[in-house]
């Protein structure tokens, strides 16, 4: 079934704060359910729909719906890691198209900062996975599972440190203009390769920020939508898929963006070059462009290249990408970072970015998210919206 036009994102809201020890996973929930309704221009009793995934207390959908009093008669908690968000988004249009829902909230919250948590830690998670017991004794880190793809991609390709770089000096120029961006300032490409290497060929500044916070969208049908004094942002296309290790046919060169972005442009029925801005999921340098190729950007190899040619900086690049600072500078809650990759898509569509990055004539945005890891197994879900 296609969901192309048969819903629009109304609301949208992105927790202003970086560092919240005061505050609970189910507080963050709340406010920034709170923010986006009001962005929208509803009230809590117009949502009968609720998503969230493995950020929520308890990681179900009931614990908080009853923390915020939600009277729903949709629910998914579908959780796909980081792109979680934009898979919500999809199967919240799906549902309204199928009239189980007219209004639903998704949210995202999380206090990785304040709880100690970094890229640098084993990763525990799924250890009832049948893969597990043969991945656990090897120790799988999170930043070595990226800086592995890395390593691939220069050999494959001819990928350099230096193009790596160029990715997280855009998204510095981006960062600048966000005065909640946890980091600023602007760096060149010698300050990232001069920052210490955490996993080669992964310098620290080739490494998201960690922090709390979070985000949330609200997603209603077009009757409701046009009813709403908001600018229209319309759903346009969707994809979604998992990539793992395909039965031993381990291939690190591509990720799942390989299968999504083609789903998403067919059904919304426009190409790669017609976007004017994109949100690229950016735990790690070597993730954006990955996934700038395999969504179709530029051809398989040249990533690295197109990066470093300026073209992800707003202005004077073929596309801007995360001119709120992205995970690289910005933030990066509950170390998920899909749901800001949405937020920031809907302001660069509404005209509501800032005025330094906010990119001319933007009626077209792609949002893609990475769930898991590169190295071995993840989710990927793209999302093509519309100003109308």
């Amino acid at each position: 079934m296609s969901i192309k036009g048969k819903a629009y994102i109304v609301g949208a809201y992105e927790h202003p704060l970086r560092k919240a020890p005061d505050k609970s996973v189910a507080q963050l929930h709340a406010e920034v359910a709170k923010g986006a309704i009001e962005d929208a221009g509803l009230t809590k009793n117009d949502i009968d729909a609720y998503f969230c995934a493995g950020d929520a207390p308890g990681a179900n959908v009931w614990s908080m719906a009853n923390y915020m009093n939600l009277k729903l008669r949709h629910v998914d908690s579908t959780d796909m890691g980081g792109c979680s968000y934009l898979v919500h988004v999809a199967h919240a249009a799906e549902a309204i198209a199928m009239g189980k829902c007219n209004v639903a909230l998704i949210t995202l919250a999380g206090r990785p900062n304040s709880e100690g948590s970094s890229g640098t830690q084993v990763r525990d998670r799924g250890v009832n996975l049948p893969d597990a017991p043969y991945e656990m004794p090897y120790s799988p880190v999170t930043v070595n599972l990226y800086a592995m793809v890395a390593m691939r991609h220069m050999y494959e390709y001819g990928t350099t440190s230096e193009q790596l770089a160029w990715v997280k000096v855009a998204a510095s120029h981006h960062a600048q203009y966000n005065p909640n961006a946890m980091l600023r300032n602007v760096v060149t490409v010698e300050e990232v390769l001069a920052s210490p290497m955490i996993s080669d060929p992964l310098h620290r500044l080739d490494c998201c920020v960690v922090s709390d916070g979070g985000g949330a969208v609200i997603v209603a049908k077009p009757e409701i939508a046009k009813s709403l004094k908001r600018p229209l942002v319309k759903v346009l296309g969707v994809g979604e898929t998992t990539k793992h290790q395909m039965g031993g046919h381990v291939d690190l060169s591509y990720s799942g963006a390989k299968w999504t972005g083609p789903h998403a442009f067919e059904e919304a029925g426009v190409k790669p070059a017609d976007i004017k801005y994109a949100s690229i999921y950016d735990s790690f340098t070597i993730t954006v462009v990955m996934q700038i190729e395999d969504l179709g950007f530029c051809k398989k190899g040249e990533g690295g290249k197109f990066v470093a040619d300026g073209n992800l900086i707003s202005g004077t690049g073929k596309l801007p990408f995360n001119t709120d600072g992205g995970g690289l500078c910005n933030n990066h809650p509950a170390n998920r970072g899909g749901m800001t990759k949405i937020i920031e898509a809907v302001r660069q569509l509404r005209g509501e970015a800032h005025a330094k990055v906010q990119v001319k004539n933007c009626n077209l945005a792609l949002a893609h998210g990475t769930g898991g890891a590169l190295g071995h197994r993840h989710g990927s879900a793209t999302l093509i919206m519309e100003r109308e």
